[in-house]
């Protein structure tokens, strides 16, 4: 989900005006997903690299994980099934509490499963997993092993990965889980994408044909 800054620079508006449009636009992207019939959406919603920014930025958008844990929790019904992945630590023990209650709460609802990755580094998640393996020492390290000491170990491959606002790289995004995903890069900034081009790259995805190596 990149451009919220740019976007708001385009706009003459402030980053934090920015990270509020692009909130709107992703609990949009939920209801087309919803619409779509799409089981899982992953949102990388929060870099390991973001607590870089300037203090004032990252307050706010630590209020903005505040408001979206809270209106998922007024209506965890109407929401499928909501995990979390990447480092918690770091965070404020009350978002890490409401983080742990809107899992707990949420994990035997229906619809479209929502991964929200924050403090979330595609290196760190190998490196975590690493350390777990070496702690527990299995007697045979297979692929299947690593996958179960991932953050996504629940979850499963993703089909297919959508990058916004021009850039064409992965920036640390799921680098074990996306050996074989479908890629579509837009210069389209986050804020402003829309349902019509979500519907077309599903369309295209649907026309590539996934060999997955053989």
């Amino acid at each position: 989900m990149d451009g919220n800054r740019r976007f708001a620079k385009s706009k003459g508006e402030t980053p934090s005006w920015g990270h509020k449009e692009g909130y709107k636009t992703f609990k949009n992207f939920l209801e087309w997903s919803k619409d779509l019939k799409i089981e899982t959406v992953i949102a990388y919603c929060f870099s390991s690299e973001n607590w870089k920014r300037s203090e004032k930025e990252v307050a706010f958008i630590l209020s903005l994980f505040r408001l979206a844990l809270s209106e998922i929790q007024n209506k965890k019904n109407d929401v499928g099934e909501v995990i979390f992945i990447g480092e918690r630590k770091h965070f404020p023990k009350d978002i890490v509490e409401k983080m742990e209650k809107t899992e707990k709460e949420t994990k035997n609802n229906k619809g479209t499963h929502v991964v929200l990755a924050l403090s979330y580094g595609g290196r760190n998640e190998i490196k975590r997993a690493v350390e777990k393996i070496v702690k527990d020492s299995p007697k045979e390290i297979s692929e299947e092993t690593i996958n179960k000491y991932l953050d996504t170990k629940d979850i499963g491959d993703p089909d297919m990965i959508i990058r916004t606002g021009g850039e064409i790289r992965l920036s640390n995004f799921l680098l074990w889980q996306i050996a074989y995903s479908e890629l579509f890069f837009t210069k389209t900034l986050w804020p402003a994408f829309t349902r019509e081009e979500f519907e077309s790259m599903l369309e295209e995805y649907a026309k590539r044909k996934r060999n997955f190596g053989v």
